[in-house]
């Protein structure tokens, strides 16, 4: 029996797809990309760092690294002493990050709620 796919892909590209999300949806990756966007500047490592609330150095170099990989984030790297990198979003990462406002938007307008949801879940008066 042929595998009916989601939107007509190969098994390669659904696959693809699904990394792809996942990767993105992660913890860190999604709040990164949101700090580059509002950054009306390229951002170095260390800036990345301190505005990234609670990531590690090394969450923040594998995060980078995956963003850039997937297009999403250009890495640029200067020859000074001492050198200097900077990160900034690709067109592609950008044309993501203004489809994600409505999403974002909805969150942040939903967090009481959530927050309300998820203590009576778990069974904690607020």
């Amino acid at each position: 029996m042929k595998k009916i796919h989601c939107d007509g892909l190969t098994d390669a590209q659904e696959e693809m797809v699904r990394d792809i999300v996942g990767q993105v949806a992660g913890k860190w990756p999604l709040w990164t990309l949101h700090i580059l966007y509002q950054s009306d500047e390229p951002l170095r490592f260390a800036r990345l760092l301190e505005r990234v609330c609670g990531i590690s150095q090394k969450m923040l170099t594998q995060t980078l690294r995956q963003l850039e990989r997937d297009g999403l984030v250009t890495r640029t790297v200067y020859a000074e002493v001492p050198p200097r990198v900077e990160y900034e979003l690709t067109a592609a990462g950008h044309e993501m990050m203004v489809e994600f406002r409505s999403f974002w938007a909805f969150v942040m307008g939903k967090l009481p709620d959530i927050e309300e949801a998820r203590a009576r879940f778990d069974g904690v008066d607020i």
